[in-house]
């Protein structure tokens, strides 16, 4: 068994840090800063896996790092470290000093010196943090044994994981603004892999959420159980052009690759054609793209942005008509208007960039069932691959390799895989006609209900 376990930095107790982030803002301003922040991280996860009732790899991890952003000059330097003290602070600001230096960046950038109001969010559930690695593992053990007790045609667990992190992020600058969040979450995967004669099929069951419950295991091998053994007769169709709704899952896939046409950053770098497109029709009336960082219960939920930005919820693209991009200060400040509250760092040493936080498209009223007969003969796509070499996020064009199940006379009908789905993301949105109920984020934070999207190619036999 792999067994890893990675050393934590000296942690510092919170006066300590305290103290520290002062001597650092302090020395920045001696040194001839005219604005810094201090951005300060840490994280504890816990990850193992389990195969043919062993577990196979366990690794426990924390970290915490500190990063210093700072004006000199007019210009943006940017400097990481993972040390307190008096040195580290030393070196920090030279660095940011240096940076800003070096850097050919001359936009105007700034530091945010706050909001009046921060949305109460709570992101952190401590009763997760209570649960021990032996329950975890318990879990693992647990999920696999039920999953290869329903049926003999389930041969392993492919793949089965359990995955929990505990975060806090901490903002503070020159300006007065201090802010701190602090969030959790556990990740569960399991995979199947069913045999029959000459035929192999694989389904898989995933949870994220901020709870713990035993009981769940059962139920993730059910679901991936289900889906294997379903997919066990499945066969490509004949190539030609199939009205096609995409499921939760194959539908937040797709929003999930093109989510960056979405970013003021890319659109000013000329890399989405939604730039200057504000107040235009883009997509069906059906559609609303909500972008969400105070969803209960989100992945990516958040009262602030990684700038201090306080966070709103806003839609994106409105039945139809695109409202705005996504911004943070520096592309907003481009575009003369206001953040949107999309700063984002991929971690405490990254520059600040621009993301979604829970990007999905509104639920409509129709039950799956009902979109089915609204459909009446057709494909729904349950699963794309191949995201990151069939999508051209530039022109929105995308060949994808698909599996999912025919529909006849408006009920699911057989399973069907090796097919290939393409088209183009833009006309996609045109074309939609309905949208479901069932909105789900299904192991990220962009999700969808299921979408009925009119006729697509499809190359199959």
């Amino acid at each position: 068994m792999n067994h890893t376990v990675h050393s934590p930095s000296p942690a510092g107790s919170p006066s300590e840090i305290d103290a520290f982030i002062q001597r650092l803002l302090r020395l920045a301003k001696e040194k001839g800063l005219s604005a810094a922040e201090v951005y300060l991280s840490s994280r504890e996860s816990f990850r193992a896996m389990c195969q043919q009732g062993a577990i196979t790899g366990y690794t426990v991890h924390s970290t915490r790092g500190i990063s210093l952003r700072g004006l000199y000059r007019g210009r943006m330097g940017y400097a990481s470290g993972e040390a307190l003290g008096d040195e580290a602070a030393g070196q920090l600001v030279d660095a940011v000093v240096e940076s800003a230096s070096l850097t050919e960046d001359e936009s105007v950038q700034e530091l945010y010196s706050g909001d009046s109001v921060y949305p109460p969010l709570d992101l952190y559930e401590p009763a997760l943090d209570s649960v021990s690695p032996r329950e975890k593992l318990d879990f693992l053990l647990k999920s696999e044994e039920a999953l290869l007790s329903g049926d003999p045609r389930i041969r392993a667990a492919a793949s089965n994981s359990i995955s929990t992190s505990s975060a806090e992020v901490r903002i503070v600058n020159t300006f007065g603004l201090d802010l701190k969040s602090r969030d959790n979450l556990r990740v569960s995967f399991l995979n199947a892999l069913a045999k029959d004669r000459e035929r192999s099929a694989t389904g898989s069951a995933f949870r994220a959420c901020r709870s713990f419950d035993p009981a769940e295991a059962e139920v993730l091998a059910a679901e991936a159980r289900e889906k294997a053994l379903f997919m066990l007769d499945a066969a490509p169709v004949p190539t030609g052009a199939y009205p096609v709704i995409f499921d939760p899952r194959a539908m937040s896939s797709l929003l999930g690759a093109f989510s960056g046409i979405f970013s003021a950053e890319n659109a000013q770098q000329n890399m989405s054609l939604l730039s200057g497109k504000e107040g235009q029709t883009i997509a069906s009336g059906a559609v609303t793209l909500i972008d969400d960082p105070l969803l209960a219960g989100g992945f990516a939920s958040r009262s602030f942005d990684d700038e201090g930005v306080a966070c709103h919820a806003k839609e994106v693209i409105s039945g139809g008509v695109f409202t705005t991009l996504l911004h943070n200060l520096k592309t907003a400040r481009k575009a003369g208007c206001a953040s949107t509250g999309n700063a984002s760092k991929a971690s405490y040493g990254a520059p600040v960039r621009v993301a979604p936080t829970n990007l999905y498209l509104r639920p409509g009223t129709l039950r799956p069932e009902e979109l089915l007969r609204e459909m009446g003969d057709g494909l729904v796509i349950t699963d794309l691959s191949g995201l990151h070499a069939g999508t051209n996020a530039m022109s929105g064009d995308f060949s994808l390799i698909a599996e999912g199940y025919s529909v006849r006379g408006g009920q699911k009908d057989r399973p069907v895989d090796r097919i290939t789905v393409a088209g183009n993301f833009y006309s996609l949105l045109k074309a939609i006609r309905a949208v479901g109920n069932d909105l789900t984020f299904p192991g990220s934070s962009i999700g969808s209900p299921s979408v009925y999207v009119g006729e697509i190619r499809i190359a199959g036999k």
